[in-house]
């Protein structure tokens, strides 16, 4: 059960989409948080989004731990000047925009304001943790942890360490990350656009080909992976699809191996999604399913109440199962 950690203080830089949903991450686990932003007035716009999120969770059941809403927002203070809000954190949570020259200009300000036992994390999504760190006093103690967008609503975030990121660190990271209630996976290797993003784009790249190629609308592509090979990668990832779609990977490699090889040497070779009528029929498609660019935040808020609730029932799920099926040999 969360308490309120009230000498357990995190810093978050960035008060845009996904360091408002640290914020709330961070508070409903208990800990006492920092949002800062260069802008006084968008920070408070931030505050008050955060607190219409935790009125509407609330009102769903699908608020986060066990403390109240109002407990929860209390938590969560603002700040326009980083040294007041970095000081005293444990940890640092970085969510500015995602260019390498910002990044490191905000860590080469922080960097001196903070003692040697801080962790200094930022959620960059494709930018490697060694190119963002080098150079700083405490680069020993930085990572990266790059949630999925939305971060409070679809629980995966990569924990991505340096070369010269201390072990410690990463252990101490993926331990706070579990405790808010985070799944995170250790990305062993740097590599440009992680893990998630790497698959993310190759589906995308092959999305692109098929609409441009008039094999299938944008917005039934959309189902085929809503409907179909999401609904199960809400459970189960590619591997375990494979090893329970036959009698284990042996089995797997025997009967479909040759299949697989066959349609990956149909698929194009990566290209630069461009403006033109492939473009426009996507966002035809889009349109029609989501609405206009201008009302895109009450389909976020459609998209978000659901990630919530598939989140709680497989929390739920996993709560009441004591035992897998059948016992592992």
């Amino acid at each position: 059960m969360a308490e309120v950690k009230s000498d357990r203080k995190i810093a978050v830089l960035g008060s845009g989409l996904i360091g408002r949903s640290y914020a709330m991450l961070f508070a409903s686990g208990g800990f006492k948080v920092t949002l800062y932003d260069l802008d006084p007035e968008q920070v408070s716009k931030a505050k008050a989004d955060i607190a219409e999120q935790l009125k509407l969770l609330e009102s769903q059941g699908l608020l986060r731990g066990s403390l109240s809403r109002q407990q929860q927002f209390d938590l969560i203070s603002t700040a326009s000047d980083l040294k007041a809000c970095v000081d005293g954190a444990f940890f640092v949570q970085e969510c500015v925009p995602e260019r390498l020259d910002i990044k490191r200009s905000v860590w080469g300000q922080v960097d001196p304001l903070v003692s040697d036992d801080v962790i200094m994390s930022s959620s960059t999504s494709a930018l490697l943790p060694s190119a963002i760190s080098e150079g700083l006093r405490n680069s020993e103690r930085f990572i990266v942890c790059h949630p999925t967008n939305p971060p409070f609503y679809a629980p995966l975030v990569e924990v991505v360490p340096s070369q010269w990121t201390r072990p410690e660190v990463v252990s101490q990271t993926t331990d706070l990350l579990t405790t808010v209630g985070l799944v995170p996976v250790l990305v062993k290797k740097e590599v440009p656009g992680f893990v998630l993003n790497r698959l993310q784009y190759a589906i995308l790249g092959e999305s692109w080909r098929l609409v441009r190629d008039g094999v299938v609308s944008a917005s039934d592509l959309d189902k085929v992976m809503s409907s179909g090979l999401g609904t199960r990668y809400a459970f189960i990832g590619p591997w375990e699809t494979a090893y329970l779609n036959a009698e284990g990977m042996d089995s797997y490699l025997e009967r479909y191996a040759d299949m697989i090889f066959g349609v990956q040497q149909a698929l194009g070779a990566p290209e630069k999604m461009t403006p033109g009528q492939t473009l426009e029929a996507i966002k035809r498609d889009m349109e029609a399913v989501a609405g206009p660019v201008p009302q895109l935040q009450a389909r976020r808020r459609w998209r978000d109440a659901r990630l919530a609730a598939l989140a709680k029932l497989k929390v739920d799920l996993d709560a009441a199962t004591d035992e897998d099926p059948e016992p592992r040999e």
